[in-house]
């Protein structure tokens, strides 16, 4: 319904509205207080002391305006209770004055001051609460630009309520779930969201509409994913026999018992005729690759071909190069060839592979003599034909779109039977579980929580005077001096006076003529060329360059074992998950390693303090989630709206993991939902078709 329809929401009120977001009732009634005043609680003003901030409620008196001598607006509003008398004083406010006008009740909350002998707050916030007189007060969103107060809110909000009464409310949540879970009716919860008689109703009014907020994704997801079992056929993979065994004895190191653990399940995934889609989430260095080989080559086994797509050709180069190393001198049994078998084939498909050679590449993989493909985008061009493609392992999922995953996915549905190829997806960007359990609810997730034997702990310094820049740049030397690589990083390839960061052209030139003068410095920027790119990480890797001057390009993949220390300079230009990256190229080898994050500011940001504490990258992950706040976890999946209103990937684990429970519960067997017609309706009016295919190609 429009929102008109509410009594007091004219034309212009409607407008006004629309601009704030709130086009139906719908969008109205879930425009929940963004804080609740409790009045029983509530300060006077005799009571507040100079300096701590505090909120009182109190009565406008009179409000007044003038020009100060430096030219400033300036409005002064004198309030009181009945405990004694408060000044607010507005800098650049200027609609202050109409809006306080005498006689008006008012929530603010500042920092108490002492001037003149009395105590006044200076731009502090302000709610007008008007007439409400309930014990609790609820507080909305308010936007000045659109003339919309919370006390409007409040009116509209209350009214629609007290119009829902004598039909009440749907609740389309099975009443047994209800119980068994402990939560209060929807039509109790939204009246006692926004009306309620006590902090603790709030609480569970709160509790229940978080709840049907995850509940909602979480049946849409496992339904679609139901969905796609049911309308999918995946390969059966034979996932024991000789060129799986002669691969585990290869292995130059024993496996962790978390990569033991992630290769039984994807084993027990590939084994069966549903489609794999696993997501494996392992910190930078865990292993990832290794896990990724032992699954590809359980595909070739059975006769099928396994790709491997990466979002860069530097890390699609180090990809391949790997793989070749482990599967060095492995042979698959072929009673057609002379030698009684061959050895595994694997080749390189990026956009510098030409003339020949990719006619050699794409002729390979349309006879199926080509086993393991490594490559970019490029492998999902018009020209790549697959005689039998049974996995597709995507690195660093997040750097795709939804459709490149899903095109290359589709590449052997054509030519194999109509089969689906199974997917496992692969990040080293940790997850907080909380958004994992979230966003990627359709997926299993496998998780690579301990690093290898021979990886050495990084130890991380914030640096910040010259005295400690000295210090850093001596102990580079050293490294460099005992045959040892180093990496600087710079965020921007070229001066920005605005943003006053290094440019990577001229910490090049200055290091190579300064502090680094006499050892050999490379330059790696986004700008170069591939051919460029891959020249300078070749002499790099080859121990020819001591040090790299690089921007972000370094970011994801590349493996230089003998590289062991890294500055990063400008620092707190990053953000926690990209430095992580970052620092994730050194300590790769056996030697220790040290990342240095240079700052020019007093105070190290909480960033870089994060970094300087941990190394775990789901603690990291947690502490990000934590800075940058949760924005729209699933991008643009619902209708022009923020996807979790109430519910938060920080406080609300318990009620995602709950939910996660009584979806699959609800769902069953039946991804249609015909049991449950209210929950399909409401699953209908949130996601669009088109935005759960989005949810389930990626």
């Amino acid at each position: 319904m429009d929102v008109d329809v509410v009594k007091g929401i004219g034309d212009k009120k409607k407008d006004a509205l629309e601009a704030f977001g709130i086009s139906s009732v719908l969008d109205l009634i879930e425009t929940y207080p963004r804080r609740w005043v409790d009045r029983t609680r509530e300060a006077l003003v005799a009571h507040l002391e100079e300096g701590v901030p505090t909120m009182v409620v109190v009565r406008v008196d009179s409000s007044s305006s003038f020009k100060t001598k430096s030219g400033r607006r300036m409005v002064t509003v004198r309030c009181s209770d009945e405990s004694g008398k408060l000044s607010l004083t507005f800098f650049n406010q200027n609609w202050r004055e109409k809006q306080l006008t005498a006689g008006l009740t008012i929530a603010v909350f500042g920092k108490p001051e002492r001037y003149r002998g009395y105590l006044q707050m200076t731009n502090p916030i302000v709610d007008l609460i008007g007439d409400r007189t309930g014990r609790i007060v609820s507080i909305y969103p308010q936007s000045e630009k659109s003339r919309i107060s919370t006390w409007d809110l409040a009116k509209w909000i209350e009214s629609t309520l007290k119009r829902c009464e004598p039909r009440g409310i749907a609740d389309p949540v099975p009443q047994e779930v209800v119980e068994q879970v402990g939560l209060v009716s929807r039509g109790v919860a939204l009246h006692d969201i926004h009306l309620p008689e006590s902090m603790e109703v709030r609480h569970a009014a709160r509790r229940r509409l978080a709840f049907d907020e995850v509940l909602r994704v979480q049946v849409m997801l496992v339904a679609r994913k139901l969905l796609a079992a049911q309308e999918s056929r995946g390969f059966v993979h034979r996932t024991t026999g000789p060129l799986v065994d002669a691969f585990d004895a290869s292995l130059p190191f024993p496996l962790t018992r978390a990569q033991r653990r992630v290769i039984d399940e994807i084993v027990a995934d590939i084994s069966d005729a549903s489609p794999m889609h696993r997501l494996l989430q392992g910190d930078v260095g865990s292993g990832k690759t290794v896990v990724a080989v032992s699954a590809m080559i359980r595909a070739v086994q059975g006769g099928h071909q396994s790709a491997l797509m990466a979002p860069t050709e530097v890390l699609a180069d180090q990809h391949v190069m790997g793989i070749r190393r482990l599967l060095d001198g492995l042979v698959i049994p072929d009673d057609g060839n002379l030698f009684g078998g061959r050895e595994v084939r694997v080749e390189l498909l990026t956009n510098k592979v030409t003339g020949e050679q990719r006619r050699r590449v794409l002729g390979g993989l349309a006879d199926g003599s080509v086993d393991i493909v490594v490559g970019t985008q490029a492998l999902i061009q018009d020209a790549v034909a697959f005689r039998s493609l049974g996995l597709v392992v995507v690195d660093e999922q997040h750097r795709f779109g939804v459709d490149q995953r899903s095109r290359l996915r589709d590449k052997s549905a054509t030519e194999a039977d109509g089969l689906t190829p199974d997917v496992l997806v692969m990040t080293a960007t940790p997850i907080p579980r909380t958004a994992a359990m979230t966003v990627y609810g359709d997926l299993d997730v496998s998780v690579l929580d301990e690093l290898p034997p021979g990886r050495t702990p990084i130890t991380t310094e914030w640096v910040n005077t010259p005295v400690a820049q000295s210090a850093m740049w001596q102990s580079v030397r050293d490294a460099i001096g005992r045959g040892e690589q180093v990496y600087v990083v710079c965020p921007l390839i070229e001066e920005s006076e605005k943003l006053e960061v290094a440019s990577a052209q001229t910490v090049h030139d200055e290091l190579s003529a300064g502090e680094l003068a006499g050892t050999s410095v490379g330059l790696l920027h986004g700008r170069m060329s591939p051919a460029e790119k891959e020249a300078t990480m070749e002499r790099f890797r080859s121990g020819d360059l001591d040090v790299l001057v690089a921007t972000t390009v370094i970011e994801v993949g590349v493996d230089v074992p003998n590289a062991t220390q890294m500055v990063i300079l400008d620092a707190d230009r990053f953000g926690i998950a990209q430095l992580h990256q970052l620092r994730g190229r050194v300590g790769r080898g056996a030697v220790a390693s040290s990342c240095f994050l240079l700052t020019k500011s007093d105070d190290p940001s909480p960033r870089v303090e994060a970094l300087v504490s941990s190394t775990d990258g789901f603690v990291l992950a947690e502490a990000d989630l934590q800075l940058r706040g949760e924005g729209t976890v699933m991008g643009t999946i619902q209708k022009g709206r923020s996807d979790l209103r109430l519910a938060s990937l920080q406080t609300d684990l318990d009620l995602i993991q709950l939910a996660r429970e009584v979806a699959v519960g609800i769902v069953g067997d039946d991804p249609s939902l015909a049991a449950h017609p209210m929950l399909r309706d409401e699953i209908d009016l949130y996601f669009t078709a088109e935005q759960e295919d989005n949810l389930l190609k990626g």
